[in-house]
């Protein structure tokens, strides 16, 4: 698997900012078919930081009912949620190695 199919973009909510301020995780949404050692490689590939664990969630499809009938269909993904070993070390996002 290539590594920029890998990582589709990071989720920027409240909850991932807390996340990457006081404990060093960062939350991506990946490719479907990638696994924890795939996620972990392009991580250290791209943006040159030591990965300490990875956490996968897999979202499913949503529905919702929307006016005059139609069915409205939220897609399912993919998050990793990314925490690096340096606690001192950041991703920037917009750089890569």
């Amino acid at each position: 698997m290539k590594l920029y199919s890998i990582i589709k973009k990071p989720i920027v909510t409240e909850k991932s900012s807390r996340s990457e301020m006081y404990h060093t995780t960062y939350v991506l949404e990946v490719s479907s078919e990638a696994t924890k050692i795939d996620i972990k490689k392009a991580i250290f590939e791209i943006y040159g930081v030591e990965v300490a664990s990875v956490t996968v969630l897999n979202t499913r499809e949503k529905h919702k009912n929307g006016k005059k009938g139609i069915t409205l269909r939220k897609r399912e993904s993919r998050k990793a949620y990314v925490t690096l070993k340096d606690k001192k070390a950041s991703i920037d996002f917009s750089i890569t190695k």
